[in-house]
């Protein structure tokens, strides 16, 4: 509404600045165009209606493009003010084509000042003796969700808690990439895309969460993978990466990008054991070395459970002897409380 209201004003400016010029023009031009009034009022609100047309017509606005051309023409303006003297000293310059050697000359520096600030892109700084001035990004630096972690699932309960401050962003060809593994003929495919979209569904129903897609095309070759398109795009943008992909992880720390391993903010929150501690633990299975035993935590940490493999089934008290952290989770040791453990027990007699 606001921009309407200033639209509004825009154009009423421009007939008022019509009509003043006509009116000052009009006495010495009244007899050759008695209408002259009019016609410039008509012609600065025409003028005004094309210029409001274009820009209602660009919606989307490339802050560096304006900038750009706004600071190549002051540059071109500036050559030509420099130049200008010595164009009416010169005296080869007939005096008739002087005014559009200046024109010429401001015409070139503005392009030339132009082209360069657009290829240069983000190399290019506008620097002032000893301060240089560079991009000032307001909030936290963007999140950007890999395929993994969107049907991990787990980052809509951490969004849900509030502690994320920072946009979530999921680029285009990730959620293709979903959109792909739901319409998949495997089922367990399809289940874990259509459960990634679900999650996205939910990340987009928490009014604290900022989440949007980026449409912009990712860097790099066009037959570069996944993984690779998402570290180059967060490359590009200062955006850090959320995944639990350990070899996207590894990839993206070699290219110096920040990671958010969810599985390392997993483990992180979960409770420290040290040796000595006891915890009760059901095994469920054997282990991978002779008479040892496997449990599980609530929280999905693997016990090994030494001399443990005769108590499948059984709920027993262990005694944690050793603590394993690792990207892919944490493994506790450890031994049942108060079993002997000089060594295998006889089978038979006393």
């Amino acid at each position: 509404m606001l921009l309407w209201v200033i639209r509004m004003l825009f154009f009423l400016a421009m007939a008022a600045v019509g009509l003043v010029v006509g009116q000052v023009l009009g006495p010495r031009y009244e007899e050759t165009w008695p209408n002259l009034t009019v016609f410039t009022m008509v012609a600065a609100m025409g003028a005004a209606v094309v210029v409001i047309v274009i820009d209602s017509a660009v919606r989307r606005k490339n802050i560096s493009v304006v900038a750009a051309v706004f600071f190549g023409l002051v540059a071109g303006l500036v050559v030509a003010t420099v130049l200008g003297p010595v164009v009416d000293i010169t005296a080869w310059i007939p005096e008739a084509a002087r005014d559009p050697v200046k024109i010429g000359i401001a015409a070139v520096a503005a392009y030339l000042a132009i082209s360069l600030i657009l290829q240069t892109k983000d190399d290019f700084r506008f620097i002032i003796p000893y301060i240089e001035f560079t991009k000032q990004e307001k909030g936290g630096r963007p999140l950007l969700l890999d395929t993994s972690v969107i049907i991990d699932g787990r980052v809509a309960d951490i969004a849900e808690t509030g502690i994320l401050d920072a946009p979530l962003v999921v680029p285009r060809f990730i959620l293709k990439e979903l959109q792909t593994i739901a319409d998949s003929s495997d089922k367990l495919k399809r289940n874990r895309g259509r459960r990634g979209l679900d999650i996205l569904n939910r990340l987009q129903g928490m009014p604290h969460v900022e989440i949007s897609i980026m449409d912009a095309a990712a860097p790099g070759a066009p037959d570069d993978g996944v993984d690779q398109m998402l570290v180059s795009l967060a490359a590009q943008s200062r955006g850090r990466i959320v995944t639990n992909d350990y070899n996207l992880n590894k990839v993206a720390k070699f290219r110096g990008v920040d990671v958010i391993n969810i599985n390392d903010l997993a483990n992180a929150l979960k409770p420290a054991f040290l040796p000595g501690e006891t915890m009760e633990v059901s095994v469920i299975k054997p282990g991978q070395e002779d008479r040892q035993g496997v449990g599980y935590l609530e929280d999905g940490t693997m016990v090994v459970v030494e001399d443990g493999r005769d108590q499948i089934g059984k709920t027993v008290t262990v005694a944690v002897t050793s603590v394993l952290q690792t990207s892919a989770g944490r493994l506790i040791f450890g031994r049942i409380e108060g079993a002997d453990h000089a060594g295998p027990r006889p089978r038979g007699g006393h």
